[in-house]
C-alpha cells in the first residue's frame, strides 16, 4: 500500500501497488499544514476522484477526514458521498473499539471499511503529540482488543501505525484480516508509506520508520535548476524543441 493524491502519481504507482490510499496526510505534505485535522471531505473526494482516474484498475481507499464520522448518520452521509462521487473501493476511519459501532453501521449499509489503530494522527492534539503505542502490556492488550473489535464490526483490513514491532506482530496474530503497518515493524501483513516520504520529496522531517528509496527532492531541484540555467542561457529551446 502507498499513498497517492492525484492521477499522475496514481498512474505511476499502479503497476506495483496492491492498494492506493488517498490519505489525509496530503494536508501536511502537500498542503503545508502542521497536522491532518483541517482536511475536508470536499478535498478528499477531489483527490480520490483523481486517483481513481489515474489508476482505474487498482484498489483505492479514501481517508475519512477529521470530524466526518462523529456519529453514525454523519459517517454514512460522508461515506456515501465518497462512493457516489468517486470510484473508491473503501473508506478508512481512525479508532479502535470505540469506533466499532461506526464500522458496523457503514458495513451494514454497503460501505467497505478499512480500520486504523495505534497512533492516530487525527488525535494528535488530544494526545499532545504523536506518541508511539504498545510500550506497556496494558497498551498491547488494548491494541489487540481494538483490532478484534474492528474486525468483528466488519472491517476487511486494518492499518496499525506507530506501534512497537513486537506488539504489532501480536496484534496481527490475533485477527484474521490483513494488518497493514506503518512504523510497526515487519511482523504484520503489509506496509504503507506516504509516497513523498518514501521518494525523499519531503525535506522538513523524515520519520524514523521511513526508508527513502530515492532522494527525490535533490533530483527535482537539480532538474529545475538545469531548466532555469538553460532558459537563461538560451540553450533551451534549441532547434530540437521548436516548430
Amino acid at each position: 500500500m502507498i499513498t497517492a493524491y492525484d492521477a499522475l502519481f496514481a498512474r505511476l504507482f499502479q503497476e506495483s501497488a496492491d492498494i492506493l490510499l488517498v490519505g489525509d496526510s496530503l494536508n501536511m505534505s502537500f498542503g503545508g499544514n502542521p497536522d491532518t485535522l483541517s482536511a475536508t471531505m470536499d478535498q478528499m473526494i477531489y483527490h480520490t476522484h483523481a486517483v481513481c482516474k489515474g489508476a482505474p484498475d487498482t484498489f483505492v481507499i479514501c481517508d475519512m477526514p477529521f470530524g466526518t464520522y462523529i456519529d453514525e448518520k454523519t459517517a454514512l452521509h460522508n461515506a456515501l458521498r465518497v462512493y457516489q462521487e468517486t470510484r473508491a473501493d473503501a473508506v478508512k476511519i481512525e479508532g479502535g473499539a470505540n469506533k466499532a459501532h461506526l464500522v458496523k453501521y457503514l458495513v451494514d449499509n454497503g460501505i467497505a471499511v478499512c480500520g486504523h489503530i495505534g497512533l492516530l494522527p487525527q488525535s494528535v492534539r488530544a494526545e499532545g503529540g504523536y506518541k508511539v503505542k504498545g510500550k506497556s502490556e496494558e497498551e498491547a492488550l488494548s491494541l489487540i482488543a481494538d483490532a478484534q473489535a474492528i474486525e468483528k464490526a466488519g472491517a476487511f483490513i486494518i492499518v496499525i501505525e506507530g506501534v512497537k514491532a513486537d506488539v504489532a506482530a501480536r496484534v496481527a496474530q490475533s485477527i484474521s484480516v490483513p494488518l497493514i503497518g506503518i512504523g510497526a515493524g515487519n511482523g504484520v501483513d503489509g506496509q504503507v508509506l506516504v509516497f513523498s516520504d518514501m521518494l525523499g520529496l519531503y525535506e522538513p522531517f523524515v520519520p524514523k520508520f521511513v526508508k527513502q528509496y530515492m532522494k527525490g527532492a535533490s533530483v527535482v531541484k537539480e532538474a529545475v535548476a538545469s531548466y532555469a540555467n538553460e532558459v537563461q542561457s538560451r540553450a533551451f529551446p534549441d532547434e530540437n524543441y521548436v516548430y
